[in-house]
């Protein structure tokens, strides 16, 4: 090295470090997702998200399209389609009411199934997502992972605001007040409903329905196989008592019909 600043690239390492750093990075991503445990402000969020922009990118646009199917938002330019997009909107950001499952009756706070989606897309895709590999930073679902998915998801919300899509950044100067709110209101949540523990419940059937989804539970019970009973071994020792007593008749009735032909 002569000194001068040089920006590293992945090609300036061996394939041991490049798999070190390729694991360093991904478990670094996990915690930033499951172990933001500070309230962020926006100089802080604006940090995180540029060492790990891809991360939230990839979420948005795995939540973005979850999003608009699941809320019926439409790409249309009629005035009728444009005002129910655009009501849609408001109706579902007051109150939080996309957080609930039937958010039209205002039932199942936090239950919504578009945050089970998105945690089976982004982390349980398949057994070889972080979800599973690095699984004891999901298990169960943490506070801040469900705080960061109502983020993104109050993000594309806002991109159908006016009635007509249109690209809205996940930015901290943006999403680091909502973030810190919606992380707010689930420790409440929490601790208001503690004698019940239930966000601790939604949390662990977040975490054990995405194992499902990313079949990890299927494969271990086919790996297993079926446990033979004690009761299968004993019917065994019998077919054999049974086959070896049915020999010894065959033998001696063979035995008997040689003995008269000799007489």
């Amino acid at each position: 090295m002569d000194g001068s600043a040089q920006r590293l690239k992945a090609s300036d390492f061996d394939d041991i470090t490049k798999e070190i750093l390729t694991t360093a990075i991904t478990i670094f991503q996990c915690l930033v997702v499951t172990r933001i445990n500070v309230r962020l402000t926006p100089g802080l969020m604006k940090m995180i998200l540029k060492r790990t922009s891809h991360v939230c990118n990839e979420l948005k646009t795995k939540m973005r399209s979850l999003t608009g199917s699941f809320f019926g938002f439409r790409a249309n330019d009629s005035r009728e389609v444009i005002r129910h997009n655009r009501d849609r909107a408001e109706s579902l950001k007051e109150g939080l009411l996309f957080a609930y499952k039937d958010w039209e009756s205002k039932q199942g706070i936090y239950k919504t199934d578009l945050l089970q989606m998105g945690v089976n897309h982004m982390w349980f895709a398949n057994r070889n997502n972080e979800g599973i590999v690095y699984h004891q930073y999901f298990n169960p679902l943490p506070v801040e992972t469900m705080a960061l998915l109502l983020a993104s998801i109050e993000c594309c919300i806002d991109e159908w605001g006016t009635g007509i899509k249109e690209d809205v950044k996940f930015s901290a100067a943006n999403y680091a007040s909502v973030y810190n709110t919606h992380l707010d209101s689930l420790q409440r949540f929490e601790e208001h409903t503690a004698p019940y523990k239930l966000l601790e419940k939604i949390r662990v059937n977040l975490h054990d329905a995405a194992r499902f989804h990313a079949g990890v539970d299927f494969l271990l019970a086919s790996s297993t196989g079926s446990c033979v009973t004690e009761e299968a071994f004993d019917d065994a020792l019998l077919e054999y008592e049974q086959e070896m007593q049915d020999e010894e008749e065959e033998q001696d009735e063979r035995d008997g019909t040689e003995a008269q032909g000799d007489m």
